[in-house]
């Protein structure tokens, strides 16, 4: 089946065609590292890695790129208030942020983390294209990009020109335009900074400064990809101004259009109603959710949602993330490990039938622009199914257990879960006889007797239940 994506660019969802058969190039917006990451970060990076594997497998090679911005304002304004030397703050916090895409299971799947203040010259080499095409002017040390050159400035984000004032502008009045964008500030004192010689008006003009946030990221793109690409991500936010700056720079510098073939964007994260946002002080790290949760189950809660919706966070989402990740395991569990018999028995051709169905089911939801909601409903489904048929069934052939096994887990594998091997631990035969009179017992409306198996599991098997909307899941309680 084909892959379709929605586009932020065309407004519409259309067949995924990468610019070079199978390669693909793929960029999404890395990390500021000012602060600690929060749990809108995790789910902008956790979308795109499970994009990234569900392209790798379908087929795709893939090279994915997450830049790290570590010359920006934000960064130069904390150092300030610590009293620390910039990139000594970048640093630390840029090290915190790897530790945790490591835990998460996100880092390995990203090729390269370029550094902004590594591609100095490409910036430079961009700006002089800039100003050598009328695009760009000097103000006497700043150098700005002319918008109102660029034809079609608000193509990304379906702006009016004359609402552009109202969002993130910088203030100078040198500038020609209101919505012009810097592409190279003048130096400070105590803020880093380069020396850069460009031609203005045929001379030679020395710049000492630092680079405009939006021209990094081209200047690393163009370095690794060349002038044009496959996919850019990111966050919502982005798309204006950051996005659309990138864009009227990348097509003004080299004359190539799309500068980006596919522009995909996360929803954000709200909290209480409000956007997840360092600046409202309403954030909440990835490192205080790791703390209470193991990392697959804030990928199962990432993963219940469509990349662009918005998420509204509660700890209730991460409790019920987490018995649904729980259910999968001890579900799964029961199935791994049914007795194997050498021949597949008359009912098996049914159960394989529903496998093949769930596959092709799961992989129509993702080539669905990445419909993760469906897919892992699908895949619950399927390992509910399994598990019926392990209570019915005294036996499996081995083989039929081991394309079940190899099917559920490729799939859980796109979402990163179902990786930590729980489920090959099972519980003992007379612990679980004791779940399965338990929930008879529960149906039968009987819960004082029921709450008695629950303390003798827990107390003679130290095995602590949860009561999901799929049934019973066990999981080690100390």
């Amino acid at each position: 089946m084909a892959l379709f994506v929605y586009n932020t660019l065309s407004r519409s969802k259309e067949e995924f065609v990468p610019l070079h058969g199978r390669n693909v190039d793929m960029f999404v917006c890395g990390l500021t590292p000012y602060d600690d990451d929060h749990l809108g970060h995790a789910k902008t990076f956790i979308s795109f890695d499970i994009i990234v594997r569900w392209l790798r497998h379908s087929g795709y090679k893939v090279r994915y790129v997450q830049n790290i911005t570590d010359i920006e304002d934000k960064i130069i304004k904390r150092a300030k208030e610590r009293n620390m030397d910039a990139f000594e703050l970048e640093r630390h916090y840029e090290k915190r942020f790897l530790d945790d895409m490591e835990a998460l299971g996100v880092r390995q799947d990203v090729d390269q983390y370029p550094r902004s203040h590594d591609y100095i010259d490409e910036m430079r080499s961009q700006i002089q294209l800039l100003i050598d095409k009328g695009y760009a002017y000097d103000t006497g040390g700043d150098v700005y990009y002319d918008v109102a050159k660029f034809g079609d400035y608000t193509k990304l984000s379906g702006m009016k020109v004359e609402d552009l004032q109202n969002h993130r502008i910088e203030p100078d009045p040198r500038k020609r335009n209101v919505y012009d964008f810097a592409l190279w500030k003048a130096a400070k004192p105590g803020e880093p900074s380069w020396k850069i010689t460009l031609k203005v008006g045929g001379k030679d003009l020395k710049f000492d400064g630092r680079p405009g946030w939006h021209i990094e990221d081209t200047a690393i793109t163009h370095s690794i990809f060349g002038p044009q690409y496959d996919l850019h991500g990111g966050a919502s936010e982005l798309i204006f101004p950051h996005h659309s700056n990138e864009i009227a720079q990348a097509e003004a510098a080299f004359g190539i259009r799309p500068f980006v073939k596919y522009w995909l964007h996360t929803g954000i994260v709200n909290i209480n109603g409000a956007q997840m946002s360092k600046s409202k002080h309403n954030f909440i790290t990835i490192k205080s959710i790791l703390e209470s949760f193991e990392p697959e189950v804030l990928r199962t809660l990432c993963a219940s949602t469509h990349y662009s919706n918005e998420l509204n966070y509660s700890e209730n989402l991460m409790k019920d993330a987490k018995k649904r990740l729980g259910y999968m395991n001890a579900a799964f569990s029961i199935f791994y490990n049914m007795r194997e018999a050498a021949q597949a028995g008359p009912e098996e051709a049914a159960i394989k039938a529903r496998i093949d169905a769930f596959l092709k089911d799961f992989e129509s939801a993702m080539d669905d622009d990445f419909n993760t909601a469906l897919a892992l409903s699908k895949l619950i489904i399927i390992i509910n199914e399994l598990r019926n048929f392990a209570e019915a069934h005294e036996s499996i052939s081995r083989d039929l257990k081991a394309y079940a096994v190899s099917s559920v887990k490729s799939m859980a594998s796109v979402f990163g879960i179902l990786e930590k091997d729980d489920y090959k631990k099972g519980i003992p035969i007379e612990a679980d006889m004791l779940v399965k009179r338990r929930d008879a017992l529960r149906k039968e409306g009987k819960f004082a007797e029921a709450d008695s198996i629950r303390n003798e599991l827990r107390e003679r098997y130290k095995i602590g239940l949860e009561d999901t909307e799929y049934g019973s899941v066990w999981f080690p309680s100390s």
